[in-house]
């Protein structure tokens, strides 16, 4: 029975039928539901409408012009022909209750009751009814609406759903229509409650009907496609596996298969295997020579990651002679050849260009677009242009033969040393993070823009924060906050923030080795798939130079 039910599993027609009959019950499902929510607000709009007229009617014997003399005891033999009235209405129409009362207008959080019919036998309901003056607190807020709107808003009438009660009562409506009086004004409510057992009672057919459409079209469907399947799609699969199991058996050309399926995709199986067993012959003949090659493309990778690294500054402190601002950067590739980088550079003796990115993807195609885009932005900043503008002269520059779909996010930004001003954009990156003074590291939630080559004619802001001496700058790619332990955790932005302010005054280098010792710590022998690239710089302004 295993090995059935193993073979069952592992079955593509198995599988396949197996999909198509759940695929086709969750869309029954989903058209019941729909069909089944359609029908339910129609009813209950026409039980509405259809329960507003009954109510209207039962308006008809009520002097609107007495109920404070029915209140007060006084036309008591007009009063109990209304009564009876109203208790033989309610028992003929198969209504719950029927129930005028005389709403405090002040706030409608209170009501006094004139009459109230009462026929539990409807819905085996035990409902009591009020005695003439019975007052109450209105019901809630709900309520207190539908009454203002009947006074004041002279709403014909107005109806409250109670599909789900939670007071033990069964689902019903109430529906609510003014008592007028001589001279037109409303002078009380009456209201009229009615179940909606009717409701369910209709539904049910409709769900039946809903299920047993789903089951007989997914039988069916599931023969047909069976069918289907087996003769046009199963049958020449098999040719081409029995084929395929047979060279990886004999590891002889065989007779070709030629075109066994009208479908193109299998045509094309078949002339692959047609075509791998010719070259797989061709192949064990020549493999010193492929072995070769992949020697020399290993030496060629490594060639590449080579240059990548040496187009990265890497000499520390770079500018020994500026006193005002020292800085530190570091970047780790996941793979021997990555897709982040950071630059930085004097722009003129007064300015200092700094960028942090991350290209999407990695290997060589995400090594080039690194070395565009750094020189792209390098260049821009070289023309003394804003933070904003390096960043849509890259991206208009990027998109214009972009193939690949590839893109960059970056954040640049440019020091005025002088002063510590830095102007700064952001194209889709981290946050950088900032401390000032002799407080801790925090996050600086820059607006982003869009990702650099993703589409031509983005605009960027480019926004200013001002540095005092001793303060630091820290930015980074999503490497360091996305780094997995084990189990899969990220390191995150709050373990980052953790790990700077653990010795907040530390030079840009020393900084950076607490948080590469922090994050190393966390992801302990966890492989990473992201690159991790980091840069300190700590401005100390005209007393330090």
């Amino acid at each position: 029975m295993k090995t059935i039910l193993g073979r069952m599993r592992s079955s593509m027609a198995v599988n396949i039928i197996g999909f198509i009959i759940a695929l086709l019950c969750i869309l029954g499902a989903v058209v019941s539901i729909l069909g089944l929510t359609s029908f339910t607000d129609a009813f209950l709009k026409e039980y509405s409408a259809t329960t507003y007229h009954m109510a209207d009617t039962a308006t008809t014997p009520i002097n609107g012009d007495h109920l404070d003399e029915y209140l007060a005891g006084e036309e008591e033999q007009e009063y109990r022909t209304t009564k009876r009235y109203l208790e033989a209405y309610c028992r003929r129409l198969n209504v719950s209750l029927i129930y005028v009362i005389c709403v405090d207008q002040s706030d409608y959080g209170r009501f006094v009751s004139v009459f109230n019919p009462v026929n539990n036998s409807v819905d085996d309901t035990e409902y009591v009814e009020w005695e003439l003056g019975y007052k109450r607190n209105t019901t809630n807020d709900e309520y207190r609406r539908k009454y203002k709107a009947i006074y004041e808003d002279g709403s014909p009438y107005e109806t409250v759903y109670r599909a789900h009660p939670t007071d033990g009562q069964h689902p019903h409506i109430t529906t609510m229509v003014p008592v007028k009086n001589s001279e037109g004004q409303v002078a009380a409510i009456l209201c009229m409650q009615r179940p909606i057992r009717e409701l369910r009672d209709a539904r049910r057919p409709y769900q039946i009907n809903g299920v047993l459409s789903t089951l007989i079209l997914s039988v069916v469907a599931a023969i047909g496609v069976a069918l289907y399947l087996r003769r046009q799609v199963l049958n020449p699969i098999r040719k081409a596996s029995d084929e395929a199991t047979r060279f990886a058996r004999e590891n002889t050309k065989g007779e070709e298969l030629g075109e066994i399926s009208r479908f193109r995709e299998i045509s094309d199986l078949t002339a692959s295997i047609d075509t791998m067993e010719t070259d797989m012959v061709n192949y064990m003949q020549n493999l010193t020579a492929l072995t070769a090659d992949k020697e020399r493309m290993a030496t060629e990778l490594q060639l590449a990651s080579r240059i990548q690294e040496s187009s990265l500054p890497h000499v520390f402190p770079p500018y020994p002679d500026r006193k005002e601002f020292d800085l530190f950067a570091l970047m780790d590739p996941a793979r021997d050849i990555g897709g982040d980088f950071y630059d930085y550079y004097l722009i003129d003796d007064d300015h200092l260009g700094l960028v942090i990115a991350d290209v999407s993807g990695k290997g060589i195609p995400a090594a080039l677009l690194m070395m565009t885009a750094k020189v792209i932005i390098r260049n821009c900043a070289m023309l003394g242009r804003s933070a904003g503008e390096i960043l849509e002269l890259t991206n208009e520059a990027l998109c214009t033969d972009n193939q690949e779909g590839m893109f960059v996010t970056a954040w640049v930004g440019v020091l005025e040393i002088s002063t510590g001003r830095l102007t700064a954009a952001n194209a889709g990156h981290e946050y950088p993070v900032l401390r000032h003074g002799d407080g801790g590291y925090e996050l600086y939630k820059d607006l982003h823009g869009f990702v650099l080559g993703g589409m031509p004619g983005m605009r960027y802001k480019t926004y200013e924060i001002q540095l005092r001496p001793g303060d630091h700058l820290f930015v980074y790619t999503d490497g360091l906050p996305e780094a997995m332990d084990p189990d899969g955790e990220m390191f995150g932005t709050d373990r980052m923030l953790t790990a700077l302010n653990e010795k907040p005054e530390s030079e840009p280098e020393e900084t950076l080795t607490i948080v590469r010792r922090a994050a190393d710590t966390f992801v302990e022998d966890a492989e990473q798939f992201d690159d991790l690239t980091m840069l300190s710089l700590i401005y100390r302004g005209a007393e330090g130079a």
